[in-house]
């Protein structure tokens, strides 16, 4: 179900006032009713089930900051290439505020990219979010908070291995309890931010999730597949799948089955719109890969789900040790 994941906001252009009495229909409601219901049932499940024990998965562990780095890196690049911020919704101008927004960017992803002082480069891009407000509003940028989640996760690791800091010895490598806390805020981060964008643009905007796919007809897989399930029915439900995916990530239960199912979807879509959906996408695509990778970890699979990381005690999955590869 591609359509679930594109962005709408990035490939259809228009004036589309919220309306939240979509959202606030019995059979939306309902449909959201079931999304929590199935991420507690996940959630129940994860206890008996947790996951799969993948060798050469988690030896890759120590390099996820790395791996972090270089897709927010590529992914900042990319975008300010094409005179974007943060996402292909929001243009840049030639204004004073563009200017500076751009320059940001640019600096955060230098210093991402060579890993060289990435604490502050992180600290820079969550500040750059208010900023980004002031120019173009609360929600367009709410709906980055994957790259809010994935600059958090910097400031917990640092730079990590293959960086300037490691280099010079300004980083070390991060233990359990810094790995647990990082991997919180990223998953997080994308869950909040596939929740934001399943309602604004479809649970809280139909006229958007329409005009899509009135645009792009194909998306409408049910209605490809003989299923009788028009076009706003069928923007109600993939609103719906975006927040149950939203919920899973967020609880951190079956992290390998979640991205994997996921990920078919999330990568379907490039097929369709290439390197806008690509550059857009990285943020996510970085943090499915660090679930994958740290949930395939018998010691980290339990912090990749802890829903509060941050207590004065420490958990029971933290040991005062570092993580080697």
């Amino acid at each position: 179900m591609p359509a679930v994941f594109a962005h709408e906001t990035w490939f259809t252009s228009g004036p589309f006032p919220t309306d939240w009495s979509f959202a606030g229909e019995t059979l939306s409601l309902v449909l959201l009713a079931a999304a929590l219901a199935v991420t507690l049932v996940v959630r129940l499940l994860a206890r008996r089930f947790p996951g799969v024990d993948v060798p050469f998965l988690a030896r890759l562990v120590p390099w996820m900051p790395f791996a972090v780095r270089i897709h927010l890196g590529v992914s900042l690049v990319g975008l300010l290439s094409m005179g974007v911020y943060l996402s292909p919704a929001m243009d840049l101008e030639a204004t004073v505020g563009g200017i500076a927004l751009g320059v940001t960017m640019g600096v955060v992803a230098v210093l991402m990219l060579t890993g060289w002082h990435a604490r502050p480069a992180a600290a820079l891009l969550v500040a750059a979010g208010p900023l980004g407000m002031l120019e173009f509003g609360v929600g367009p940028v709410a709906q980055r908070a994957d790259l809010l989640g994935l600059a958090v996760f910097v400031l917990f690791t640092g730079a990590g291995r293959w960086s300037a800091d490691a280099e010079g010895g300004r980083t070390a490598e991060p233990g359990l309890i810094e790995l647990g806390r990082a991997v919180w805020a990223l998953r997080v981060g994308a869950g909040v931010a596939l929740i934001v964008v399943a309602f604004a643009e479809k649970l809280a905007n139909p006229a958007m999730a329409l005009a899509f796919l009135a645009e792009y007809p194909d998306f409408n897989v049910a209605a490809l597949a003989g299923l009788p399930l028009g076009d706003l029915e069928f923007a109600r439900l993939a609103g719906a799948i975006e927040v149950l995916f939203g919920l899973l990530l967020i609880s951190g239960a079956l992290p390998q089955a979640c991205v994997l199912i996921a990920g078919i979807p999330f990568n379907a879509t490039l097929w369709f719109f290439g390197t806008d959906e690509l550059l857009g996408h990285l943020p996510v695509y970085g943090a499915m890969l660090v679930l994958l990778v740290l949930g395939s970890d018998p010691a980290l699979r339990p912090a990749v789900s802890a829903l509060w990381p941050f207590s004065r005690r420490a958990p029971r999955w933290a040991e005062p040790v570092s993580i080697r590869g």
